[in-house]
C-alpha cells in the first residue's frame, strides 16, 4: 500500500491542524494504521493508531486530549486532527500501515509532513 500524508504547515501555539493521509494499492479497510512524528535529533515515536474498522483508538500520553484520530475507508483515507498545538508537536509527521492480524507491525510508511508550532 502507498500512503501519502498532507495538511502539515507552519502555525501558531494553540491552533490546529488537520493531517491527512491518503493510501492507495490495497484494500485500506484491511489496515490498522497509525500516526508516528519525529523531532529533530529525536527518535521517531508513536502518536496515535486507529484499529482497521475505525473502533479502536489508542494515544500517546502527550497528545491524549488535543489530538484526534479518525479514518474514512470509503476514501481510504486516515486522519489526525491536532488541536491546542504546542511547539513541542513541531515533528515530521508519518502515517503507517499495519495489516490486519500481521505480527510485524507497521509495514508501510509515508515520506512525512512538516509540523511546525511557533511560540
Amino acid at each position: 500500500v502507498q500512503l501519502v500524508e498532507s495538511g502539515g504547515g507552519l502555525v501558531q501555539a494553540g491552533g490546529s491542524l488537520r493531517l491527512s493521509c491518503a493510501a492507495s494499492g490495497r484494500t485500506f479497510s484491511n489496515y490498522n494504521m497509525g500516526w508516528f512524528r519525529q523531532a529533530p535529533g529525536k527518535e521517531r515515536e508513536f502518536v496515535a493508531t486507529i484499529s482497521y474498522g475505525g473502533s479502536v483508538t489508542y494515544y500517546a500520553d502527550s497528545v491524549k486530549g488535543r489530538f484526534t484520530i479518525s479514518r474514512d475507508n470509503a476514501k481510504n483515507t486516515v486522519y489526525l486532527q491536532m488541536n491546542s498545538l504546542k511547539p513541542e508537536d513541531t515533528a515530521v509527521y508519518y502515517c503507517a500501515a499495519s495489516p490486519r492480524g500481521s505480527a510485524n507491525g507497521y509495514e508501510f510508511w509515508g515520506q512525512g509532513t512538516q509540523v511546525t508550532v511557533s511560540s
